[in-house]
């Protein structure tokens, strides 16, 4: 039995493949992402969507942005203390939006839904995607 955790954080890849209806998702995150939990899309995944997409290493929808903020999940803004906790983490990943959502799970008590291993070695509540 999985338990289920009350307020999720999706990381980037975790957004992309729910958008897309991948089969990369497991079922059972599908269906909790799908419940009537707190389910949190950081601002900086939509950064970083932006910016590759931008630079041509991501194709998206034109309204993507639209179909996220319609989607029922929440967005979640980067807050100064997000980016000083993201700072002071030790440097076991050095993907910054990756640190960044992984200070905001830490401080805000979510869990980070990823498939991730690094995000795995930081004392942080997560779910394999």
């Amino acid at each position: 039995m999985m338990l289920s955790p009350a307020r999720l954080l999706l990381d980037t890849h975790v957004v992309l493949w729910w958008l897309s209806d991948s089969d990369e998702l497991s079922l059972g995150v599908k269906d909790l992402i799908d419940s009537e939990l707190e389910v949190y899309v950081s601002v900086a995944s939509l950064w970083e969507i932006s910016i590759k997409t931008a630079a041509g290493k991501l194709r998206m929808p034109e309204h993507w942005l639209d179909v996220i903020g319609q989607s029922g999940l929440l967005e979640l803004p980067i807050r100064a203390h997000h980016a000083a906790e993201a700072g002071q983490l030790p440097p076991l990943h050095r993907d910054p939006f990756d640190r960044l959502l992984i200070a905001q799970a830490q401080h805000e008590g979510l869990t980070l839904v990823t498939r991730d291993k690094f995000i795995h070695a930081y004392e942080v509540e997560h779910l394999a995607a």
